[in-house]
């Protein structure tokens, strides 16, 4: 039997039972449509969420009290006798290629200007935080290079904050108020958007030294290390460790690089797409039960078309392969349609949604395709052998 007959059987077999095969394509349809939506959403997350990560680059590394517990988790000021400190800061301006240090204080209070008032997330900060983080001053200046044990009180506002308390009012050289304290704004932020579910708009910047003092710490929530991009990045690491440790006595602090931060969140990411994918796939072996149905009963329906093809010369190979192709063609075309539908799917959703990022990986929708193949072989496997070993007397009996 020559290609061409096999394949003109398949098709007209497929066809005169249109609306069995259209049942069986639309269940294998669904499941590939079904992973391909999915993991594009899982796709465009995960892209989403490093790209928000990596905007401050990835020469970055954090410093903070405690050291790192066996649970893989930092127990913070709780596990440390000494703290983090400004003097600490300054004494990692001299590990190798530094170009930044930012140490960091954080907390939440409420801001008031005239009768306008606003509760917003304090940070107490450096004067390198705009070129560690890779931020921009619209107006006026960030906080200068003052001493850091005896800053003046400014104070510098996201671009939210400044909306909110002073609308279209030029804020430079007004005056607010902070836990009670009064604080000369010098500058504002460009708007930064929110980052991982933080409002970088939504606050204030303040002296590190002054925010210590309005939330009674002791010690920095962490230290910000931005080193020159090209560096040794375990050179840093070991420099930053080794003063530390100097000052210290011992090792009570927990150093995390960027990269660490954005291998950690690729890799959840990834493991979150899979399982989506999975999660999708269900719905192909739900439609390979079909398949395997569809082919069961179309065996016992054309028992006399078998033993007719048997006794014109057809080999048992030949029933075979003409019972797998049908099986095969159904999940194919089913796949086929299902990229299809899971693609543009993913595109009207994204259209309707632009907060939603999608992204369409396409290892993920070939290898759908390709498993939609499979599942549609291994279905017909089954109903093509028992095919192939009717006895062609006793099928032409059949009628």
């Amino acid at each position: 039997m020559r290609i061409t007959d096999l394949f003109r059987l398949t098709t007209r077999a497929v066809y005169l039972q249109r609306l069995r095969s259209s049942l069986t394509i639309l269940g294998i349809g669904i499941g590939i449509a079904a992973v391909v939506l999915l993991t594009s959403i899982g796709e465009g997350l995960h892209q989403f969420v490093l790209a928000e990560f990596s905007q401050f680059g990835t020469n970055l590394l954090g410093v903070n009290p405690g050291k790192t517990t066996t649970h893989g988790a930092s127990v913070g000021v709780f596990g440390t006798v000494r703290p983090l400190t400004l003097d600490d800061a300054e004494a990692l301006r001299h590990a190798h290629s530094i170009e930044a240090i930012v140490p960091v204080v954080m907390g939440n209070a409420e801001v008031k200007s005239a009768n306008r008032a606003r509760r917003v997330t304090i940070y107490g900060v450096g004067p390198e935080l705009p070129r560690a983080f890779r931020m921009q001053v619209r107006s006026g200046r960030f906080l200068p290079e003052d001493d850091p044990t005896a800053a003046r009180n400014f104070v510098v506002l996201g671009s939210k904050v400044r909306e909110q308390l002073f609308g279209n009012t030029n804020p430079l050289g007004e005056s607010l108020r902070l836990s009670g304290s009064r604080f000369r704004i010098i500058g504002t932020m460009e708007s930064k958007g929110q980052i991982l579910g933080f409002d970088m708009d939504d606050t204030v910047y303040i002296p590190v030294s002054r925010a210590m003092e309005i939330f009674n710490r002791d010690g920095l929530f962490e230290i910000d290390v931005l080193y020159r991009e090209g560096s040794n990045e375990a050179r840093v690491v070991a420099d930053v460790k080794t003063i530390l440790e100097a000052r210290h006595g011992r090792e009570d602090f927990t150093i995390t690089t960027q990269q660490q931060m954005l291998d950690t969140l690729s890799s959840v990411l990834n493991v979150l797409t899979f399982a989506v994918a999975a999660i999708g796939g269900i719905s192909l072996l739900v439609g390979g039960i079909g398949i395997l149905t569809i082919m069961t009963i179309s065996v016992k329906e054309r028992t006399v078309e078998i033993g007719l093809l048997r006794a014109l010369g057809a080999t048992r190979k030949h029933v075979l392969n003409l019972f797998l192709g049908e099986s095969i063609l159904l999940a194919t075309t089913g796949g086929i349609i299902g990229l299809s539908v899971g693609f543009v799917g993913a595109q009207l959703l994204h259209a309707a949604v632009p907060a939603l990022p999608v992204h369409t990986p396409w290892p993920y929708a070939i290898a759908a395709v390709v498993l939609s193949m499979l599942i549609g072989l291994l279905a017909g496997v089954v109903p093509s052998q028992h095919a192939a070993r009717l006895d062609p007397i006793e099928a032409l009996r059949a009628e």
